[in-house]
């Protein structure tokens, strides 16, 4: 398995994550309207994301480094927040790969 798939691998292993993933797959059903950025559009505030889980700034930053290092979300500067969105292509390629592998 290729660095990247192990990385992957890595990022889907935690429970955090994992939540995180499913919340961003549906924001409109978990968080509440923004008044930056469009949930759906734009992603979710990184704020909003830590808060839902209990958790500071800079362990979610932790998460979503992971996160975004795989390419399995994306992070967006709007008005010094960052917003976060899956991206359900690199997703289900990443799965795909997983599933090839092993």
């Amino acid at each position: 398995m290729s660095i990247q798939g192990l990385q992957i691998l890595k990022a889907l292993s935690n429970e955090s994550r994992l939540q995180i993933l499913q919340w961003l797959k549906d924001p409109e059903a978990h968080f509440e309207p923004q008044v930056d950025g469009d949930l759906v559009k734009d992603g979710v505030c990184s704020g909003r994301i830590a808060d839902k889980l209990g958790i500071s700034a800079p362990a979610l930053s932790a998460h979503m480094k992971l996160l975004t290092d795989t390419g399995l979300v994306r992070g967006a500067k709007i008005k010094g927040w960052v917003f976060y969105k899956r991206e359900d292509a690199q997703i289900a390629k990443a799965l795909a790969d997983i599933s090839d592998t092993i």
